[in-house]
């Protein structure tokens, strides 16, 4: 199976600003793209393959008639493709919310939970995210701040900067601030309980749902903890550097930052996913060469082996 170039599906969100549009040349006749989904075979947003050899069809459509080797021996007993990757910016702040572990979202509506990571590209001046709790509480004092409209009280204020990295195990309350560019890491799923929205209406005008009961069962209510850093520290290696960002049992991300010719490899374990932030370069395998620039994303089958990415580039790599 060859490499795949993919193209997001883009979501307008209340929230969403126009970066993805104006920057990375994402075409939408929307007001805004909040989201762009990059890698997803999920059917709130499938990729599009770019190859001429699968013109029309999405990433689902196209791993389907592959099989599931393209995914590898971490993805072969999965029941759905494993991870979804989008970008994210936030012109506004977003709903406090959470997502539920698996085996909450599996009874609720069968879908997987969501565990993520983001790491973050841009933030104004000021910018900030809410994570978890600032203190340990009960499920009634939650409950009743939400009531009172002062759950922000009580909640984890965090400060942002390009290059902090941020892991969401599910049950970890948390909302991306206004003036945020991001990446996301995370479960195939879009199962998300909405706490607070700021009484904003929706894309339609009217109220978006809450969910607070379901959140208030899943929520981890223990002091958030957390540094906001890399998990690994950054290496040189030939052609640029590497930084281990996340590493979970859900999936293994780094940063590749390239200054020349860096090797890489898909070896029978995972695929791998490799989405441009910044830079142009080229990919090139046995038999195939694909031109990279921002916000490009590449689905390298598992079993692929020895590819060599060379350019300017940055770039976010992931495996499960």
């Amino acid at each position: 199976m060859e490499i795949l170039s993919l193209y997001p599906d883009l979501q307008e969100k209340p929230w969403g600003g126009r970066k993805l549009i104006e920057d990375y040349g994402f075409h939408t006749k929307a007001k805004n793209a909040g989201e762009a989904w990059l890698l997803s075979c999920h059917p709130d947003g499938p990729s599009l393959v770019l190859n001429d050899a699968y013109h029309g069809m999405t990433l689902r459509e196209v791993l389907a008639k592959a099989g599931r080797e393209a995914l590898g021996a971490h993805g072969a007993n999965a029941a759905d493709f494993p991870i979804l990757i989008k970008l994210i910016d936030a012109a506004d702040k977003l709903s406090v919310q959470v997502h539920p572990d698996d085996a909450y979202a599996k009874a609720d509506n069968g879908e997987n939970g969501k565990t993520e990571c983001w790491y973050i590209l841009d933030a104004e001046p000021g910018a900030e995210l809410l994570y978890g709790f600032e203190r340990d509480v009960t499920r009634e004092e939650f409950l009743q701040a939400v009531e009172d409209n002062r759950l922000t009280e009580i909640t984890r204020r965090v400060p942002v900067k390009p290059g902090d990295v941020v892991f969401i195990p599910s049950g970890t309350l948390h909302a991306i601030g206004a003036g945020i560019l991001l990446a996301e890491v995370q479960q195939n799923s879009n199962a998300t309980y909405r706490i607070y929205d700021y009484g904003r209406p929706g894309n339609d005008g009217k109220p978006r749902p809450l969910h607070k009961e379901k959140a208030a069962d899943v929520l981890r209510y223990t002091r958030a903890e957390g540094d906001f850093l890399p998990c690994g520290e950054k290496m040189a290696v030939a052609g640029g550097a590497r930084t281990e960002l996340v590493s979970c049992p859900l999936f293994r991300t780094s940063l590749l930052e390239i200054d020349g010719r860096m090797a890489d490899a898909a070896d029978e374990t995972s695929f791998v996913s490799l989405l441009v932030l910044s830079g142009e370069g080229t990919l090139t395998a046995p038999g195939q060469s694909l031109r990279l620039k921002k916000g490009g994303s590449v689905f390298v089958p598992a079993g692929t082996g020895d590819y060599t990415l060379e350019g300017d580039l940055r770039v976010l790599r992931t495996v499960i």
